[in-house]
């Protein structure tokens, strides 16, 4: 069987050298066939960063595109609609990938039930909280029930190929036909770091008959860079907050039953407003307090954005671009 075409799109936001090196590393790549999108949505880079995507781009090694807007959800949508390849790979701008990066995440799709490919994750950040010889070989079945999984899917110790339920938004792959045929593409409404973006857009794949299929070998190494990317707003604001609840809320209720809803709703609050395992917050009755009036606020501001959607699907850059493409038409003809 053919080895598909593949396009690598790159979401970019404030990133400098960790965008360079992560292009630099895909442009590395064993692999025949795929082409490099940059989505950037920075504003102005350093000189040398600036003249380095300028060169990759006139080299045709890259296809760079410069937005004037910031949405993670909007910039995966934006590259998708360019992209020419069989498969669409998305990555982000501060990773570091092995030459065989792109073969082992092909290689899934030669098995026609497999719709996306979901690759292990791993946290530079976090390498230091990991348990040494941790292997785990099947996934609990909590991690495949949509109210709670997303405490139990663990992407960086799983040494064993199996179906998941989600992807990790830095190291995920689709079949092109999941947005063209089935017209399923990122919901723009997943505001701030867009946290559960990737987990939604993944439940709603359930409804084509797709598998995601997990791979330990299309690994990668995410460095979290605490500056870009979607670190524009500090994570102790009161915009974070409020943004990392409702982003919860909203693909909850998009996408779960009511038991669904109920059960990670109580997760959510023992975890995030308790600060109870795995989060491990501070107890302390006002921090415990404040979380409490952040999670409220971030219910009814989903419960919000669900009304919205009566009149607006709320696709905003989508809406945009076309917009925009239109007009360049127009001037064109």
């Amino acid at each position: 069987m053919a080895l598909p075409s593949i396009s690598v799109i790159i979401p970019t936001y404030g990133r400098e050298g960790p965008l360079k090196n992560s292009i630099a590393d895909v442009l590395k790549q064993d692999y025949p066939d795929f082409e490099v999108i940059v989505v950037d949505q920075t504003q102005q880079h350093t000189p040398r960063v600036e003249a380095y995507l300028r060169q990759q781009a006139n080299l045709g090694n890259i296809r760079w595109f410069c937005v004037r807007w910031a949405n993670l959800p909007g910039a995966r949508n934006y590259g998708v609609r360019r992209a020419k390849g069989d498969i669409l790979l998305f990555i982000d701008d501060d990773v570091q990938i092995p030459p065989d990066y792109l073969a082992a995440h092909a290689r899934n799709y030669q098995r026609l039930a497999v719709g996306a490919v979901a690759g292990r994750v791993f946290d530079r950040m976090k390498l230091a909280d990991a348990k040494p010889g941790l292997e785990i070989e099947d996934l609990p079945p909590e991690a495949s029930d949509p109210g709670i999984a997303w405490y139990h899917l663990d992407l960086v110790h799983t040494v064993k190929p199996q179906r998941v339920i989600s992807a990790r938004g830095c190291n995920m792959s689709y079949r092109r036909e999941i947005f063209t045929k089935y017209n399923i593409w990122f919901d723009e409404r997943f505001r701030g770091s867009a946290v559960r973006e990737e987990s939604d857009f993944c439940l709603r794949i359930r409804k084509t008959g797709y598998q995601i299929w997990y791979d330990p070998e299309a690994s990668l190494v995410h460095l979290g860079e605490e500056t870009g990317g979607c670190h524009d707003i500090t994570t102790r604001s009161l915009q974070y907050q409020v943004t990392f609840y409702h982003n919860h809320f909203l693909m909850a209720q998009k996408n779960l039953t009511f038991d669904e809803q109920r059960r990670l709703y109580v997760k959510l609050f023992d975890c995030h407003v308790l600060g109870h395992p795995p989060c491990y917050k501070s107890g302390s009755p006002l921090k415990v307090f404040v979380r409490g009036i952040f999670y409220g606020i971030g219910f009814l501001d989903a419960l919000k954005t669900r009304l919205k959607e009566l009149f607006n699907p709320g696709q905003i850059y989508t809406q945009l671009d076309h917009e925009l493409t239109s007009q360049e038409g127009a001037i064109v003809s």
